[in-house]
C-alpha cells in the first residue's frame, strides 16, 4: 500500500456516518440504497448493546477510505474461547487495489488475536469472486457451508423474483 503510515484505523463516531454511508452506496455494495443518516445514528448507538461490537473506519489524509464492523462474541463451546465476525467490509472505489482492505483485515485479525479468538468469520456473496480471491490471499479459507434465511420484506421479494425468473440467490 502506498504510504501505510498515513492510514489510520479507528472506531467510527456518529460524525463519520455520512461518509461511511457514502461508501456503502457504491454499486458493488448497496448500490445507492442506504439507510437515512438518523437511522444509521440510532443503529450505531445500539452497537453499545453488545460488549464488543465496533464499527471501524480507515482514514487516509483525513478522508474516509474504508470501513468494516467487527463483533467479538463470547462462547460456551470451544472451552470458552471467543469468536468473531467481520461484516460490511468496504473500500472507496478509487482506493481499491492499494492495500487498504488488507490493512483493515490485518487490523481485525490482530484485534481478534489480542482477544483470544479461536476464529474470525466472514461471509461473501457467491457472485463476488474478486472478494473471495482477496480474502483467500489473506489466509481465509472456504469452510463448510453458509446458510441464510432472508427475514426482511426486501429479501423475501428478491427470493420470489429470483424464483420466478429461475435465478438462484446466494446473497
Amino acid at each position: 500500500m502506498r504510504d501505510r503510515a498515513s492510514l489510520l484505523i479507528r472506531p467510527a463516531a456518529a460524525a463519520d456516518l455520512q461518509k461511511i454511508l457514502d461508501l456503502y452506496a457504491q454499486p458493488d455494495f448497496d448500490d445507492g440504497n442506504v439507510l437515512p443518516l438518523e437511522t444509521a445514528r440510532q443503529l450505531l448507538d445500539r452497537f453499545g448493546d453488545y460488549p464488543d461490537y465496533t464499527l471501524y473506519l480507515a482514514e487516509r489524509g483525513g478522508e474516509v477510505v474504508g470501513s468494516f464492523a467487527l463483533l467479538v462474541m463470547h462462547n460456551l463451546g470451544h472451552l470458552g474461547a471467543p469468536s468473531a465476525i467481520v461484516e460490511d467490509v468496504v473500500v472507496a472505489p478509487d482506493c481499491q487495489g492499494q492495500g487498504l482492505g488488507k490493512a483493515m483485515m490485518q487490523f481485525a485479525l490482530d484485534r481478534c488475536r489480542s482477544k483470544g479468538c479461536y476464529k474470525l468469520m466472514l461471509a461473501s456473496s457467491a457472485k463476488r469472486e474478486r472478494a473471495h480471491t482477496f480474502y483467500e490471499s489473506l489466509g481465509f479459507e472456504r469452510h463448510g457451508f453458509s446458510f441464510r434465511v432472508g427475514l426482511t420484506q426486501i429479501e423475501s421479494d428478491q427470493v420470489e423474483s429470483d424464483q420466478a425468473t429461475g435465478h438462484v440467490s446466494a446473497g
